[in-house]
C-alpha cells in the first residue's frame, strides 16, 4: 500500500489453480483485477473422473466469486501488454502497477459454470451408450481417463493408442511399466509407437486406422494429446523477448520475468527446471503472493522469498483406487498410492487452499 493509503494495482492474467489461489491470497491488499476468458475455476486433476461421474464435477468447477470477492473481474482474452496497462479483446484498457501472467493452457472450454457442468453430463453420455472406446494419447490424461472408464465401466472395450515407445513419458520408465501393467490388468488394449488417423472413420464404419495398417473398431474416440501453452498471444507484446523456444517465461528466482522489476510469471508457462504439475503452481502461486505484499508493503527487493523447486513426484490416478507414483526415493503403483490421489483427486485438498469446505 502506498504511504497516502490508496492500494497498488495489480493485474492477474489467468485464472487457473495459480492465478486464483494468487489471487485470493493478495485480494484484501491489491486493488486487483482478475483476467480470464470464463467466469470460473477447473480443478484440472479431476477432470477424468468428471467424465465418468458428472456429479464430480460440481465440487471441481468453481465460480471466481465463490472465493474471490473483493476485486474486478474481467471475462475475457488478454491480448496485449504495455508497459503499465493490459488491453483485453473485448476492449478494456487496465493499468497496473504490478503484473502477473498465468496463463496455463490453451484450453477452450464453456465461459460459465452451467455449461461446463453440462459438458461433463455430455461426455458421459458419450462413455455410457459406447461399447467400445478409442483413446488417443498415452500421457497422463489418456493414461486416466483409460483408468476411469475401465474401472466403472469394465464391459467397455477400452483402446489406448500412443506414438510414443512408452506411457506417461514425462516421468520415468518403472513409472512408464507400472502404468501399462495396470491398465492391462483392467483389460484396456495398449498400443504403443502408432498414431491414428481420426478422419479414417469419418464416413461413419467406426473403424480407426493406425500408423501400421492396423484397424481399431470404436464407436467413440477421445483425443488425450498435448493442449499447448496459452503465451503465443506474448509474442505481439512487450515481452515478446523473453519466451524461451518452448513458449514458456524466463523467470528470475523470484519468479519475475527475467528483466522487469514487476511483472512475474507462474504456472506452467514458467521455464523453471521442474515437472509441471499442479502442486508447483500452488507453491507458485503463495511464493510471488508473499513477494507481492513485500513490495506493496514498502519492502526491499532484497527481502523477497526465492523459489526453489521442490522434490520431484508425480501421481496418475488409475480409477478410483489404484494409481502411479514416483518419489525421488521409490515408484509405486497399485493400492498405496491410489489411496493418496485415487479417492477424491485431490480435491478437498485444493478447495482449502481456496478457503471453500472440501
Amino acid at each position: 500500500m502506498e504511504p497516502g493509503g490508496s492500494k497498488r494495482r495489480v493485474v492477474v492474467v489467468g485464472g487457473g489453480i495459480a492465478g486464483s489461489i494468487l489471487a485470493r491470497s493478495i485480494q484484501f491488499n491489491a486493488d486487483l483485477t482478475l483476467i480470464d476468458p470464463k467466469e470460473y475455476l477447473e480443478i484440472k486433476w479431476a477432470q477424468l473422473r468428471s467424465k465418468v461421474e458428472p456429479s464430480f464435477a460440481e465440487r471441481a468447477v468453481v465460480n471466481y466469486r465463490d472465493f474471490f470477492s473483493n476485486g474486478r473481474i474481467i471475462t475475457s482474452t488478454a491480448i496485449n501488454i504495455t508497459e503499465n496497462e493490459v488491453l483485453t479483446a473485448d476492449g478494456h484498457h487496465i493499468g497496473y502497477d504490478y503484473l502477473v501472467i498465468a496463463t496455463g493452457h490453451s484450453d477452450n472450454v464453456p465461459v460459465s459454470k452451467t455449461e461446463r457442468l453440462h459438458y461433463y453430463d455430455a461426455e458421459n453420455q458419450k462413455i455410457q451408450s459406447a461399447r467400445s472406446i478409442l483413446i488417443v494419447g498415452g500421457g497422463p490424461s489418456g493414461v486416466e481417463l483409460a483408468g476411469e472408464i475401465s474401472t466403472d465401466f469394465p464391459d467397455k472395450k477400452v483402446t489406448l493408442v500412443h506414438k510414443g515407445p512408452r506411457l506417461l513419458e514425462y516421468i520415468g520408465p518403472k513409472a512408464s511399466d507400472k502404468g501399462l501393467s495396470l491398465l492391462r490388468s483392467k483389460k484396456v488394449d495398449v498400443k504403443l509407437q502408432q498414431s491414428v488417423d481420426l478422419k479414417s472413420a469419418s464416413d461413419g464404419s467406426q473403424l480407426y486406422r493406425t500408423s501400421t495398417g492396423e484397424s481399431i473398431k470404436a464407436d467413440c474416440h477421445f483425443l488425450c494429446t498435448r493442449v499447448p501453452l496459452s503465451t503465443a498471444w506474448l509474442n505481439e507484446t512487450i515481452l515478446k523477448t523473453n519466451l524461451d523456444k518452448d513458449g514458456r517465461l524466463k523467470v528470475d528466482e523470484y519468479l519475475r520475468v527475467k528483466g522487469c522489476s514487476n511483472i512475474f510469471a507462474i504456472g506452467d508457462i514458467t521455464d523453471v527446471p521442474e515437472l509441471k504439475l499442479g502442486h508447483a503452481a500452488i507453491h507458485h502461486a503463495y511464493l510471488v503472493a508473499k513477494n507481492l505484499k513485500l513490495l506493496m508493503g514498502g519492502g526491499k527487493e532484497s527481502k523477497m522469498s526465492v523459489y526453489k523447486p521442490g522434490p520431484e513426484v508425480a501421481m496418475v490416478s488409475l480409477g478410483r483406487k489404484h494409481a502411479v507414483a514416483q518419489f525421488p526415493f521409490a515408484t509405486l503403483g497399485g493400492r498405496i498410492p491410489g489411496l493418496i490421489k485415487s479417492g477424491d483427486m485431490f480435491v478437498g485438498r485444493t478447495r482449502k487452499h481456496l478457503g471453500l469446505e472440501p
